[in-house]
Formats: structure tokens, sequence, C-alpha cells
């Protein structure tokens, strides 16, 4: 049986864990205990209760990991890089490592850094935590993994389907870095601003916020044009708008920080767009008073 280390149990981690510990061994890795039994209430509000260890660092030993065989990253993206070189000392070099990260720039460091094989995963999945033994599923997405050379497509295609076995649907795609940028998208018309005014996504679609969206995608728009990234099939804002819609009664990532009083990640979701929006001459004004709003809190 495949043995899954899922690094920061956060909404994320404990998503993914609780749905992959239904056919096959997992443990979660945090900073603090947590008990062993946790929750997963569906989209539906049915639960289902697992048993999961969930270890801390100082339990971590090397037979664990060498019994390893994908360690999943779903920390924040500020956290990544610490956490993942607190656990390569136990670690075979080949391991697979899994990234879940908001924004795009850890993904590149760590594909380079890692001597194994790396995937990025890109998820609409909508999870908040209920508790220390609990997390709630708001709302259905869809998830896209990939390499971002567009190597390692058999390991692809056999995470996607793993996922999709446990109930997560996936995808395994030859062009994860264009993926990632329309998960940018997403993140950047979606977390700041359900973060900076406390509502749940599906309140975007009312005024007076469904303008400041449409703003801020107007930007983004322009970014990618520039950097030369086909947008999604359906466009950015039936992208966007898609997400809000399936995940209308979500708690972002990003309000769930600020509700908690823990850093955001708006250097990962932001940083990149102001870096490339200077880069180009262009202006993104919407995008840089979002990303003072929170880098001054």
């Amino acid at each position: 049986m495949s043995h899954q280390l899922i690094i920061g149990p956060g909404a994320l981690g404990r998503l993914v864990a609780l749905h992959l510990a239904a056919r096959e061994r997992v443990t979660l890795l945090g900073r603090r205990p947590l008990p062993p039994r946790q929750t997963l209430t569906t989209p539906t509000g049915e639960t289902r209760t697992r048993e999961l260890p969930c270890l801390t660092l100082e339990a971590l030993d090397e037979a664990v990991g060498a019994e390893i065989t994908a360690v999943h990253l779903t920390t924040k993206a500020y956290a990544a890089e610490a956490a993942f070189a607190a656990v390569v000392p136990w670690l075979p070099p080949n391991t697979p490592l899994v990234l879940w990260q908001n924004g795009f720039g850890v993904q590149a460091t760590l594909t380079e850094r890692w001597t194994g094989p790396v995937l990025c995963a890109t998820t609409t999945e909508g999870a908040y935590l209920q508790g220390d033994a609990g997390v709630v599923h708001a709302g259905h997405g869809r998830t896209l993994v990939g390499h971002l050379g567009g190597g390692h497509g058999a390991l692809a295609a056999a995470l996607a389907t793993r996922l999709g076995a446990a109930g997560l649907p996936a995808a395994a795609v030859p062009d994860i870095r264009v993926r990632l940028w329309h998960k940018l998208a997403v993140n950047a018309a979606i977390n700041p601003l359900v973060a900076r005014f406390r509502i749940r996504n599906g309140q975007l679609r009312d005024r007076p916020f469904r303008p400041m969206v449409d703003a801020v995608l107007d930007e983004f728009a322009a970014v990618m044009a520039a950097e030369g990234l086909p947008p999604p099939a359906e466009g950015l804002a039936g992208l966007v708008w898609g997400v809000v819609s399936g995940t209308a009664n979500n708690r972002a990532s990003m309000l769930q920080d600020v509700l908690a009083g823990r850093p955001t990640e708006h250097e990962a979701i932001l940083g990149p767009l102001l870096a490339a929006g200077r880069r180009h001459d262009l202006a993104t004004p919407r995008l840089a008073a979002l990303y003072r709003h929170f880098a001054e809190r």
C-alpha cells in the first residue's frame, strides 16, 4: 500500500488527506499534534470520520521516511521552503514531491532544488477548517497536476488517477505553468477581496464587489497577454466566476488567515503580478492597492 505524507495539515492538507485515506495510508505532518480522529464534512453536509496519524517533526524518523511513497506539500507558499527543508533528511532522494501552493514562485525554486521528481498541483476545491479535528469541503472543484518542464507524465497521470478515485476529480496536464497562472487569476480576483472585506466567496457576485473583481481581472489579463500566456478556454472571467459559484459558501484561504491573525499569502499571489507589470511597464493600480493593504497590516 502506498504511503502519502502530507506536510501542512491546514484546510487543503486535511481535505486531501481525508479523501486519500479512504484508499491508502496517509500521515499528516504539522507543527503541533492534532487529534488522530479527523472529520470531513462534505458539500452536502454528510460527515465522515477517519483515523489519521498526525505527527510533528520530532516524531518523524528514518523508518517513516523510508516508507513514504510521495510527499504532498500543502503549507502556505511563504512556509513551503522551510517546511520541506526540515523533512529532507528523512526522505530518500528520489521521493516524488507534489506542490499545492498558491501563487507562482516557490514551485520553480523547489523543482530546481529537489533531487526527486516534482509535480505541481493547482486546485479549485474549496475547504475550511472546523476546529482541530475537522475540515469542511465547502465546494467541488477540479485539480490539475504536472511538471513545470512537461516531464514525468506517467507520474502525473498516476497521481491524477489516485486523486480522482479518492473523490477529488483531477487530470494530468503538460502545461502546468500556464495552468498555475490561470489559478493565479482565481486567487488574485477572489482571495484579497474576500479577505479585505471579510466575506464568503459567493458575496463577490453582489455589489459593490463584482465591479472590483472585474477591475482586477482587467489588469490581470493585460499582464498575462504581455507575458505571452494564453487565457483559459472559458476566458478569465468565465473561469473566475465559475469558481466563485462553485465555492460560494467557502471562506477563502486568505480570509481564514486574516480571521486567525496569521500572515497572508499576498506576496505569493499578488507579488508575481506586480513584478510582471513592472517588467512590461503596465499600470496595475488595483492590484497594487490590494498588495499595500495586506503589506501594511
